[in-house]
């Protein structure tokens, strides 16, 4: 902020500072010194030459140094009736927190985390194993008074406070703040596992280029006698109960390697293939993330638009192959039956939860570094719809191959598609692509796609945490990203190793079910819980009208006050009353695994209830003041985004 103040001084005065000795030039000190505070009232004029100009010509925002002053001053001052102008720029302590380059940045941002490789696998999978077209009936249900509203809060609370993860809870209730340092270790254990399944890709997608693909044939030196190619082309060929297709032992024996670790108490030794690639792909996140928003906002731009390129491809290609009909039919036909039983509602509300993505720190991120009154409204509508359009989107692309497999091996969809999670990417998908015209091309831009819609998601996955330590320790890590950065990745990098040995893909299957799951939908629910029955809904809206200039309405809030922390309660409850049997390929896995998932688990939760011992320990005064203060939102102006300290840096 800039203040010009003009004064038009005498010419006794310029006279006397002339002629003078010591005694003037201590009255011209104190006279402007004076200046600042009642010159302008008693005869001051503002006067401007253009935008971005003050009246002695230079720009506002850059004014003249202090070593170039006297002599200019002089110049101008020794003019009969000149005017006299002081320019004092004034400045907060901290440096101005980084913005995004252009608003279709920070859209394309959001909209690369929340659409990930979930929509493409888990979503299809999920609708048609939960009565097909009546699943969309309770996705929807559970996304407008659930995931939405959720969503639409962390990004509000994001872009007002204008802080991470962590020294938000400061503004809003710093008992909680041991949410903040949850989410980042529910953030590093998803980092460990999710970016395995983009090396697995760049392995498939490095296998790619060869005219016949690798796991097309079964004469190579992984495949065991048991392998069979079985198209409704190759007539001296029957299919058997043993019968393992080329794309199943291509991903279990070769890329996995799973054959050579008997389980998780066995993991084996490390895959140097998907050592390397991993390190690629983690050198690729490393240069996209390092600078900030400013570097990744344009990264995104490929990564968050080239997978609906390839999906309009695949979903053209899928609709022209014979039998793409049956898979249609199959992945849309509604059994109305299934919505009265209490895993349909249960598997809808978990889909829209994390494909959505509340709760991991990445939208207070992401909206912290939005200008102040950006309409989060608006975004989190048009992102959220994009997010699950896309997933419906995905449905077609996968059972329309789907259908063609079925039509080609004579058999029922319902068998083609047995498999879910990655498998129905890296076997079935796979083989699909293997037979179509033009293998090649397809298994390039698809495992591109892959890809792609991994790595959006770890850059702001990585984000989330970057963001929510520097906000917390900006005097030890804010000129040191780059280090912090190159850390951070290193970190997760041999956090991923146990990913990356012959029993990898069980760890990832570990990791995915007890890990991160049921850990950051109780912090959500806490999150909610501290926001509207602590912080206040009142405050909390009062908030968003002083950015939008209009409150949310009623729906929102009793969204937030009730219908969410039920929403969350629902899914939390569900999951421990009917916990999942984890199962891999022929692997059940023991109950000391299923232990082992939920301290991992509770080793990020803990970190909830170890800080509010901690607050309250360390916080002065009575148990009752404690209390009270350990609950209470600390003033924005002492520390925070709207700090109100001035230091003039410059006069002229």
């Amino acid at each position: 902020l800039t203040a010009v103040l003009t004064m038009e001084m005498k010419q006794p005065m310029i006279m006397n500072r002339e002629d003078g000795g010591e005694h003037e030039k201590e009255q011209e000190s104190q006279e402007n010194g004076r200046l600042v505070a009642d010159s302008v009232a008693e005869k001051g004029q503002k006067s401007c030459s253009g935008p971005g100009q003050v009246s002695n010509g230079y720009p506002s925002t850059s004014p003249q140094s202090p070593r170039e002053g006297p002599g200019a001053g002089m110049d101008r001052g020794s003019t009969p009736g000149a005017f006299r102008t002081l320019v004092v720029q004034q400045t907060s302590l901290d440096p101005p927190r980084e913005t995004w380059s252009k608003k279709m940045d920070f859209l394309l941002s959001v909209i690369g985390y929340a659409v990930d490789l979930g929509n493409v696998w888990r979503f299809p999978y999920i609708c048609y194993q939960n009565g097909g077209g009546a699943f969309l009936l309770p996705y929807l249900l559970m996304a407008v008074f659930g995931g939405v509203p959720l969503f639409y809060m962390e990004l509000a609370l994001g872009q007002f406070h204008r802080s991470g993860c962590i020294s938000i809870w400061k503004h809003i209730c710093p008992i909680f703040k041991g949410i903040g340092f949850a989410i980042c270790i529910i953030a590093l254990y998803i980092a460990f596992y999710y970016n395995t399944i983009m090396a697995w890709a760049l392995y498939y997608l490095l296998s790619s280029f060869r005219a016949t693909l690798p796991w097309t044939t079964c004469n190579n030196q992984w495949n065991t006698p048991n392998c069979t190619r079985y198209l409704s082309t190759d007539l001296n060929v029957s299919w058997t109960d043993n019968s393992i297709s080329p794309a199943q032992e291509f991903y279990i024996r070769q890329v996995l390697q799973v054959h050579l670790s008997p389980g998780l108490h066995q993991l084996g030794w490390v895959s140097w293939q998907l050592a390397l690639c991993l390190l690629f792909i983690f050198t690729v996140v490393y240069f996209s993330i390092w600078k900030g928003v400013k570097t990744s906002g344009k990264v995104v731009w490929v990564t968050a638009t080239f997978p609906y390129l390839v999906l309009l491809i695949l979903l053209i290609r899928g609709a022209t192959l014979p039998g793409a009909w049956r898979g249609v039919v199959f992945y849309l036909k509604p059994d109305w039956g299934k919505l009265l039983t209490t895993t349909v509602w249960l598997d809808a509300a978990a889909q829209i939860f994390f494909s959505l993505g509340p709760g991991f720190g990445v939208l207070l991120a992401f909206a912290s570094y939005n200008p102040f009154h950006n309409n989060c409204y608006k975004d989190a509508l048009i992102t959220s719809s994009v997010n699950c359009l896309t997933s419906f989107l995905s449905g077609f692309v996968i059972f329309t191959v789907l259908g063609y497999m079925a039509e080609m091996r004579q058999q029922g969809v319902e068998t083609v598609a047995k498999d879910a999670g990655p498998s129905l990417l890296f076997i079935i998908y796979a083989e699909a692509i293997a037979n179509m015209p033009a293998a090649t091309f397809f298994a390039i831009i698809f495992f591109l796609m892959i890809i792609m819609l991994g790595l959006d998601s770890t850059f702001a996955g990585l984000e989330g945490v970057i963001t929510a330590m520097l906000d917390e320790f900006p005097h030890l890590l804010a000129r040191r990203r780059e280090w912090f950065v190159l850390g951070l990745v290193c970190v997760c990098y041999l956090g991923a190793l146990s990913t990356l040995t012959y029993g990898g893909a069980f760890v990832v299957k570990l990791f995915e079910e007890y890990a991160t799951g049921p850990a950051v939908i109780t912090v959500v629910f806490l999150e909610v819980i501290a926001v509207s029955w602590f912080y206040g809904t009142t405050r909390f809206c009062n908030d968003v009208q002083l950015m939008l200039g209009f409150a949310p309405g009623v729906f929102w809030r009793v969204c937030w006050v009730a219908i969410c922390p039920c929403f969350l309660l629902f899914i939390i409850g569900s999951f421990l009353a009917f916990p999942p049997e984890v199962k891999l390929f022929n692997y059940l896995y023991p109950f000391w695994t299923t232990v082992l998932g939920y301290c991992i688990g509770f080793s990020s939760f803990i970190c909830v209830p170890s800080y509010m011992v901690y607050h309250l320990v360390t916080t002065k005064g009575t148990f009752k003041q404690r209390l009270l203060k350990s609950i209470t939102p600390e003033a924005s102006g002492s520390s925070g985004p709207q700090r109100d300290t001035i230091v003039i840096t410059n006069a002229v």
